[in-house]
């Protein structure tokens, strides 16, 4: 081969490796990215320092190329530290932009259903990416001290004042800011309720605020909130004891399967079936409708309630013995219809 064309062939790989240098750095056919990836950029942080971090992470493919092309963009100095939310194989670029613009403020949501116990919330607040310790920082019972509520001396917890419902929290959510959202919540719904009615029957809010717990819980169709509570109240003046089981399910962690006879007889101020009166507090965190229930109830004489068979959650409620014996009779037929298993009918 002439000298002519050695040098042709020389200048044509020269070429093909500058194109496919400029293709490895800017990348003309790159996607978005893959998998999500959660990386903290350190303050005062190098652009090769960065870098690395990103390569480690499979952010970028080539830590010496990000570098490269940060250079050639004039930005090396301008990455800002902070938490970024990327993707695996992202390109240089989106990258560098994403950097240079600096950390999107981050928002936790958390939901927290009506009804719930702080232990019962405590995955949920953890899953929804708060840091910190959720059922310690609900123990803090200082937040309501001094508010009016009448809590008892010796209250352990903050259960009953943690307000439900859906919290956006930015920037490094934590536990106790979560906590302090929800008693705060629990002050501007309860300053709704007319507490007059509860008054005038000796009750404090601490003690309506354990009622209302009790109707979140026994209570799955609305308009059955206040016909609940009016049977705790009527048992209350009866000196009855409400014989209500989610008190002992608050008591032994038993939420969901049925109720041994040894849980049923536990010893604790929380079995409504051996103690007279209301539980020692609230057995869970009752949202505004229980609340405004349990301060009002229904003006009827009912003294007790059953699952109504083939209903999702509807009760028959009555006001004498023969009433509920043959109203449980039906349930208990029913139940023993459907092999032991409970007679309702929820889609």
């Amino acid at each position: 081969m002439s000298g002519r064309g050695v040098r042709r062939l020389a200048v044509a790989a020269l070429a093909l490796l500058a194109i496919a240098a400029l293709a490895a750095l800017f990348q003309p056919f790159a996607g978005d990215g893959g998998d999500a990836v959660r990386v903290e950029i350190p303050k005062e942080a190098g652009v090769g320092e960065i870098a690395d971090l990103l390569h480690e992470r499979g952010i970028v493919s080539s830590a010496l190329l990000f570098e490269v092309r940060a250079t050639l963009a004039g930005e090396r100095s301008d990455l800002k530290p902070g938490a970024y939310d990327l993707r695996e194989d992202m390109p240089y670029g989106d990258v560098i932009d994403r950097l240079v613009a600096g950390p999107e403020e981050r928002i936790v949501t958390v939901t927290i259903p009506e009804g719930l116990s702080r232990r019962e919330a405590t995955p949920l607040v953890g899953r929804a990416g708060v840091d910190g310790d959720y059922l310690r920082a609900s123990a803090d019972t200082s937040l309501i001290e001094g508010r009016g509520f009448a809590v008892p001396d010796g209250a352990e917890s903050l259960e009953g004042f943690l307000f439900p419902a859906t919290y956006e929290l930015r920037g490094n959510a934590r536990a106790e800011a979560l906590v302090r959202r929800q008693v705060a919540a629990f002050e501007q719904n309860v300053s709704r309720v007319d507490l007059s009615y509860a008054r005038s029957k000796n009750l404090t809010v601490f003690d309506v605020v354990t009622i209302a717990s009790m109707v979140e819980r026994e209570v799955q169709v609305a308009r059955e909130r206040k016909l609940v509570a009016a049977v705790i109240y009527n048992r209350l003046k009866a000196g009855q004891p409400l014989g209500i089981d989610a008190t002992i399910r608050y008591a032994t962690g038993n939420w969901s399967a049925p109720l041994k006879q040894s849980e049923l007889a536990v010893d604790s101020g929380y079995n409504t079936r051996t103690n007279a009166g209301l539980p020692p507090g609230p057995i869970g965190n009752p949202g505004l409708a229980s609340l405004q229930a349990a301060a009002r109830p229904a003006q009827v004489d009912y003294l007790y309630y059953v699952v109504k068979p083939g209903t999702c959650g509807e009760h028959a409620f009555s006001s004498t013995d023969a009433e509920f014996a043959r109203d449980q009779q039906r349930y208990n037929e029913a139940r023993e219809a459907a092999g032991g298993q409970s007679p309702t009918n929820c889609p």
